[in-house]
């Protein structure tokens, strides 16, 4: 059984990724890998105010998906990989495991 904590993390993860502008933000930084992107290259590619980016990079940050860092003048995303993979590992944990108690 999961504990309350975790459900609530994924929950919130989940939560923001939801939304479409930010999982356009969490895509393109799961493809940039390790290098991550700097704000301004996500902002010309998704083609959105700095203010509304800026919104949803920090939804994204607060819930763990997304760290930044400055490099000299630039402001670099990147994707959390190990908190995307707990998402997924908690999704698929369990997966069938109640195949082998149902009724017929």
């Amino acid at each position: 059984m999961q504990k309350p904590e975790e459900i609530y993390d994924v929950a919130a993860k989940l939560e923001a990724l939801g939304n479409e502008t930010r999982l356009q933000v969490f895509q393109l930084l799961v493809r940039a890998g390790h290098a991550g992107m700097p704000v301004g290259a996500l902002q010309k590619t998704l083609a959105v105010p700095g203010s509304t980016l800026s919104h949803h990079i920090s939804r994204l940050v607060s819930v763990g998906l997304v760290h930044q860092k400055r490099e000299s003048r630039s402001l670099i995303c990147g994707a959390d990989f190990d908190a995307m993979t707990g998402v997924v590992g908690f999704l698929t944990r369990n997966c069938c495991a109640m195949e082998d108690t149902a009724d017929d």
